[in-house]
């Protein structure tokens, strides 16, 4: 069964675990973002009485109510059972200085009669002919376990009864029996005694999950030892410390202070100083995806290495995408942005002055995507926007921070990519014929180049032996091999911030051959990407087709002013075309993915940081309105937002769509 949607997400800094909104966990990644996933199924469920399993995240009977702990990752989901009248309060958590997950349930009889339980877990791991999982019962714990790993369920409550092979058969009856201790299936099955309860009468009980590194110890003893101490943990205690951790880590990341100021607040849904209970709603609507983003981008960060995971993964088996759980560049560069906005400085820092070199490939490019520990991940195809995107996101950091000593760190970095976008710009030119005067519009605004013609000449021999043979490149979405008017803007404001990042560190070399490149870009583009007949600009070489990425030019590569005259033309097309009747943006007209010409947040988004670039505020709060109103019921944001519902579709929990809602919400005050 595919399982496309993680509604809920919770971790620290080795585990990531993601939930359905019933309660079901989905997914566990240990010991990083987005490798390894151990889950193929986890299903829970109870037997009362002498009823057959009543499965927790799937009745005809049961009802629902999903809510985080205020300001954490402490996930509760409320369930009840109308049947039997038996209501479950289950808390996931994991705590924060140990890699572990511990699931909390508390039941209560809300019956007149007396109700008997049992708690059922039925464990199935990812498995193959290079991870064979076996599973053994010892010590009254599952363990199951293959080469790498051993995944083990507990309880301090002893373990009932369990079923080693065949589980998923005999689970249905609500009744266990094995009389094996090991056994090879990669699924099996444990049910813990909850005991009768009276009417009005609750009891709990915790589970815990702990995966052992078998590289670092493989012996059962020495696992079981370590889950003894384990057992031991006052979840009490532990929760407490949870929350309490995660109530101080978004005080302190505030930093748009609109818990502390009020005014802030304020202005940011209606630029006025006063307020009504209808806007008081609209802020609360607001806070609840702004602590959302807080909370999400350290479950998508890796600590040790900063790189920066797109999403939880939603589609392993690659059915209607080609995955999502990985870094890449072009995405991670706007989620840094939104991470300097929260005081999240280290992790920016750290992805470039870490990661991004690690990364880095020796000719100065980096890859399509990338594992958050730094291995390449399964690409389709150069991005050259994810190169530009990493020297541009240098130099915002460093407006940011200030510090001399982060541009010297990465200075020989951005160096080497600088020649590689030297290269791809030489080849497109010169492979798309643009270098000839015969070739180049001079007329009126587009400008004359001949003073500069010979600078990129000389450059051109420079690098001849080397230019790129393939001077197209696949467009920010991934779906378009071809010259892109987003992608040159990014090239143009990556030669723009390394002259800038030049002139901090005193080194002049080199300026002049960048100013001469980063015109003859905006010259080039500005003839090539012009269309005569709509007086509007074109996102590529091959079609004419609108698309939310030319607003690029603008926001945030600043290459064209906003108020140039095509500019405007091709904001009144993208209107035109673009905008839904519900008021969210499509990315580009008949865009056919996953059903297509559903609004996205982030072209939504894209369209509101324009028009407060533009100062119209009015038309950017109705966009950024839009997006918190499509946000899950936990205030996460997704890929796509239904047309019709108006309701979170495909990716929840997407990075990106969450920075442009920081980073929207930082330009309006």
């Amino acid at each position: 069964m595919n399982k496309y949607y993680n509604e809920a997400i919770i971790g620290n800094k080795n585990i990531v675990a993601s939930f359905s909104k019933k309660g079901e966990m989905l997914r566990l990644f240990y010991p990083t973002r987005d490798y390894k996933q151990f889950i193929e199924t986890m299903h829970t469920g109870v037997k009362v009485n002498d009823s057959a399993i009543i499965y927790l995240h799937e009745d005809i009977n049961n009802e629902y109510e999903q809510y985080y702990t205020e300001n954490t990752n402490i996930l509760n989901t409320k369930i009840k059972n109308t049947y039997f009248n038996l209501s479950i309060l289950q808390t996931d958590f994991v705590p924060i200085a140990k890699d572990i997950i511990i699931k909390k349930l508390t039941f209560t009889n809300q019956n007149t009669i007396n109700l008997n339980v049992n708690f059922l877990i039925y464990s199935k791991l990812l498995s193959n002919y290079n991870n064979m999982v076996g599973s053994k019962v010892e010590n009254n714990t599952l363990m199951q376990y293959s080469h790498d790993y051993t995944y083990s369920i507990f309880s301090k409550t002893p373990i009932l009864s369990y079923r080693l092979n065949n589980s998923n058969e005999d689970i249905k009856s609500g009744l266990l029996y094995d009389k094996d201790y090991i056994g090879m299936a990669s699924d099996s099955a444990v049910s813990f005694d909850i005991g009768m309860l009276k009417p009005g009468e609750s009891k709990e009980i915790e589970i815990f999950i702990h995966i052992n590194d078998n590289k670092q110890k493989y012996k059962f003893d020495e696992i079981i030892e370590e889950i003894e101490k384990i057992r031991k943990t006052d979840t009490i205690k532990e929760l407490e410390n949870t929350k309490k951790y995660w109530e101080e880590f978004v005080k302190s990341h505030d930093g748009l202070e609109i818990f502390t100021k009020k005014e802030k607040w304020q202005k940011l849904l209606t630029g006025k100083e006063k307020t009504n209970e209808s806007t008081y709603k609209k802020y609360l609507e607001m806070r609840k995806v702004y602590v959302r983003s807080i909370l999400l981008f350290p479950l998508l960060s890796n600590e040790e290495t900063g790189g920066i995971s797109a999403s939880i993964e939603i589609d392993e088996a690659r059915t209607k995408s080609g995955r999502y759980s990985y870094c890449w560049p072009r995405d991670a560069v706007f989620v840094t942005k939104a991470l300097d906005i929260l005081k999240m400085e280290k992790q920016t820092t750290k992805f470039y002055t870490n990661f991004s070199k690690q990364t880095q490939s020796k000719n100065g490019m980096w890859e399509q995507r990338f594992y958050t520990d730094g291995r390449l991940a399964p690409c389709w195809g150069y991005q050259i926007d994810e190169t530009a995107s990493i020297i541009y996101g240098i130099y915002e950091h460093y407006k940011i921070t200030k510090d001399k000593n982060f541009l010297i760190k990465t200075y020989q970095m951005c160096e080497k990519a600088v020649k590689a976008l030297t290269k791809f710009q030489l080849g497109t030119f010169s492979n798309g014929g643009a270098i000839t005067f015969e070739n180049i519009n001079t007329k009126g605004q587009l400008g004359a180049l001949e003073n500069k013609l010979s600078e990129i000449l000389k450059l051109q021999k420079i690098y001849n032996d080397e230019i790129v043979k393939t001077y197209e490149s696949y467009d920010l979405w991934e779906m378009n091999e071809g010259i892109h008017l987003y992608s040159l803007s990014a090239i143009y404001a990556a030669f723009e911030a390394m002259i800038k990042i030049k002139r901090e560190l005193n080194i002049s070399e080199g300026i002049e051959e960048l100013e001469n490149s980063a015109e003859y870009i905006k010259n080039y583009c500005l003839n090539k990407f012009y269309d005569e007949q709509t007086k509007t600009f074109k996102r590529n070489n091959k079609d004419n087709i609108t698309d939310i990425s030319i607003l690029g030019i603008v926001v945030p590569f600043k290459m064209l002013d906003k108020n140039n005259e095509i500019v405007k033309n091709t904001i009144q097309k993208i209107d035109l075309n673009l905008r839904t009747y519900t008021g969210g943006y499509i990315r580009f007209k008949n865009d056919n993915y996953l059903g297509g010409n559903n609004p996205w947040p982030i072209a939504t988004l894209w369209m509101a940081l324009y028009n407060i670039e533009n100062k119209k505020l009015a038309e950017a709060r109705k966009q950024i309105e839009f997006v918190t109103k499509t946000s899950t019921n936990s205030g996460l944001l997704a890929e796509q937002v239904d047309n019709e519902t108006m309701k979170a579709k495909w990716v929840i929990g997407l990075g990106w769509s969450h920075a442009m809602y920081i980073i929207a919400l930082k330009s309006l005050l």
